[in-house]
């Protein structure tokens, strides 16, 4: 029969605090805040598609500026892209 094993007990801290980042792509003469980046996937999820934004759940961005592209992945489904 086999023993069971303990393991020690540990004591885990976890870090609670919220880490506020501010992300700003910039190239060219252009200088762009992810937020409105992220804003013209909401206003695509809502216009084109139709759909509410409480129905995201994830937006991936992928930004090529040496073609003036974005290109988004909405709830790992959902894809296309805009224009910078």
């Amino acid at each position: 029969m086999a023993a069971a094993k303990k393991t020690a007990g540990r004591h885990v801290t976890v870090n609670t605090n919220t880490v506020k980042s501010n992300v700003t792509l910039q190239y060219g003469e252009k200088s762009i805040p992810y937020e409105d980046l992220v804003s013209r996937v909401k206003d695509i999820w809502t216009g084109q598609f139709g759909r509410k934004i409480i129905e995201i759940d994830s937006v991936e961005l992928y930004i090529k500026p040496e073609e003036n592209k974005v290109y988004y992945v909405i709830n790992k489904d959902i894809n296309g892209d805009f224009d910078l």
